[in-house]
């Protein structure tokens, strides 16, 4: 891939919405390109910045200023008409949507300020307008949150695929494992210096998951330890970081599944996220995480000293 094929896919790349084989091929290339890696970082911080925006909420008078400031389609009368009775609201939505607006309601009658129904005088075009800006902020406000309850599973799901090309890539590669070593006393002490926490190691041979070494691979944008265990003949990859260091945010059950034929399991123990991916079947990661456990809740001091 040149510049003028990755350029054009930076953008979809920080937003999370190229494939995992489109994802690799433009990392490939910002890895060798100084060019293109300053593109793709402006990009990223542009991208942070507008998620951490501050949310700025309209004045409460704004609504009446607007109103006031409309023309009134009302033409003179000669002779002067008594008032019409003021209109007593008997309910249904537009009584919910005077209380829903900040300001208006009762704290408008008592002179507190914000918006309340159009008076009389300001004309029936002037109360279209109100009600009608009213239900557009109302509309804006359901796509926002329609939109944030769409984003996590697709996060969610854009993070599993780089799950499973992390694995796959290894497996096709041939360099599945950067530290070869069934002693945990080897492996751990080797992430020091290359990650900025220290996973918890253990050789589980005796559960049948026999620990073959370690590597540092490069997911959700982070750099990730990942423990390689061997069971019978499959490979289980598990990846192991802080929480919120990778990856989208861990809530509810755990969920486990399965992506292009690979089983996963994700968990928190430990202070620990630990996603597990593996071609050997659900079972075996559920048997792999039973003794993961057991000897985290057995030899938490043990790990923690070594």
């Amino acid at each position: 891939m040149n510049c003028n094929e990755a350029r054009p896919l930076v953008d979809a790349s920080v937003d999370r919405e190229l494939s995992a084989a489109d994802e690799w091929r433009v990392r490939e290339h910002l890895a060798g390109c100084e060019q293109c890696r300053r593109v793709a970082d402006d990009a990223q911080a542009i991208s942070q910045m507008i998620r951490s925006a501050p949310y700025h909420r309209a004045p409460a008078g704004l609504a009446a200023r607007i109103v006031a400031a409309l023309p009134s389609t009302e033409v003179a009368s000669p002779k002067a008409t008594p008032s019409p009775a003021p209109v007593r609201d008997s309910g249904g939505w537009r009584a919910w949507l005077r209380n829903w607006w900040p300001g208006s309601g009762a704290a408008a009658q008592g002179g507190g300020g914000g918006w309340s129904a159009p008076a009389a005088g300001a004309g029936p075009r002037a109360a279209t307008l109100a009600w009608f800006g009213c239900a557009v902020l109302i509309l804006c406000a359901l796509a926002v949150i329609g939109s944030l309850q769409l984003r996590r599973p697709a996060a969610e799901t854009a993070f599993i695929d780089d799950l499973v090309s992390s694995h796959v890539r290894a497996q096709i590669s041939g360099r599945d494992i950067d530290v070869i070593s069934t002693d945990r006393h080897t492996v751990k002490p080797w992430f020091n210096g290359r990650i900025d926490y220290a996973p918890p190691v253990f050789d589980l041979a005796q559960q049948g998951f026999a620990l073959a070494g370690g590597r540092l691979d490069y997911v959700g944008r982070e750099r990730v330890a990942v423990l390689v265990y061997h069971y019978r003949k499959h490979v289980i990859d598990v990846y192991v970081f802080p929480p919120g260091a990778s990856g989208p945010a861990v809530s509810g059950a755990a969920p486990s599944g399965s992506s292009e034929g690979y089983a996963l399991l994700r968990w928190e123990a430990a202070g620990m996220t630990w996603w597990a991916v593996t071609d050997a079947g659900s079972d075996a990661l559920d048997g792999l995480r039973a003794a993961l456990d057991a000897r985290l809740a057995g030899g938490a001091s043990e790990a923690a000293g070594s």
